[in-house]
């Protein structure tokens, strides 16, 4: 696809499926400076996106055929970045709510003003231009980087998909799906400032937070050197969670409140955690997760 250079004039797909209303717009925007190419439909819309991206996309709502709604959520699946910016009548308060639901970046109501749309419309494109560009330095990054809210995957790099394809063969998360249950004891290391520990199959990881903590997190990983590896017991993800918790001195029914189950799950998980870790006591199952380095 085409990459938009900064010192390029602003191209930008506007979509409608009124010619008196396509040509002014091309009209206007093209006469503030922009490049401006044409869709008369959803379906080409998405064609033009595919075959070569635009900096932005001006979009109709209501449409013959698939409309505006469709066609975001479809160009959406194409480029993650790409401005979307509505235009819709006054007071169609639901068609900017549901606007933004199928990812929107922004609208604007008709009449529309060109100097208005022109500010946006580069406004959005400079920060998507960022967001592309710090995407692909992540990408192309060699320190594993993973990005989580609550359970769910959001991206993460290619060395991140290689480090925990090493530590749980087949697990592999994908983004924008749940994270796969031999891997969630990734989500505690939201907890704390870190780095934390956490045991992935027989590997332990190390996970810090990058940045301020929030319902999203982004984590570097690394396997930590240091900390005995080849000979660990294969904890899932929520025995991970429980030893945690006991390593820092909760009782059964904290644990429960804190992960949000029942008192008699944690004690089957605990259960498990002690048969697998070898120990009959909470205070020896605390031990070997300090030797493990599973308490911060």
């Amino acid at each position: 696809m085409r990459e938009a250079r900064p010192d390029a004039a602003l191209e930008v797909l506007v979509v409608d499926d009124h010619p008196d209303t396509l040509r002014l717009l091309s009209h206007e925007l093209g006469h503030a400076g922009l490049a401006v190419r044409c869709a008369s439909s959803g379906e080409e819309a998405i064609a033009a996106v595919a075959t070569a991206r635009p900096d932005a996309v001006l979009l109709d709502v209501k449409m013959a055929g698939i409309d505006g709604f469709e066609t975001c959520e479809r160009i959406r699946r194409l480029d993650a970045d790409l401005p979307i910016v509505f235009t819709t009548g006054l007071g169609e308060t639901e068609h900017v709510v549901r606007g933004f639901e199928v990812g929107a970046t922004d609208y604007v109501t008709k009449p529309v003003s060109a100097p208005e749309v022109v500010a946006r419309l580069m406004a959005h494109a400079r920060i998507a231009r960022l967001a592309r560009a710090t995407r692909e330095a992540v990408d192309a990054s060699e320190v594993p980087m993973i990005a989580l809210e609550g359970e769910r995957v959001l991206w993460m790099n290619r060395a991140a998909e290689l480090l925990l394809a090493r530590c749980v063969p087949g697990a592999a998360p994908e983004a924008d799906a749940p994270l796969p249950a031999p891997l969630r004891a990734l989500v505690d290391a939201r907890t704390g400032a870190g780095p934390w520990r956490v045991l992935l199959g027989t590997t332990c990881v190390e996970a810090a937070p990058l940045g301020e903590p929030g319902p999203s997190t982004v984590l570097s990983l690394r396997i930590a050197d240091d900390a005995p590896a080849a000979h660990a017991p294969t904890l899932t993800g929520r025995e991970s969670e429980v030893l945690l918790w006991v390593a820092r001195g909760k009782t059964n029914r904290d644990i429960a409140e804190i992960l949000g189950m029942s008192p008699r799950t944690v004690n089957k998980h605990l259960e498990h955690v002690f048969e697998k870790l070898g120990v009959e006591t909470r205070t020896a199952a605390a031990a070997a997760a300090r030797r493990l380095r599973l308490d911060g």
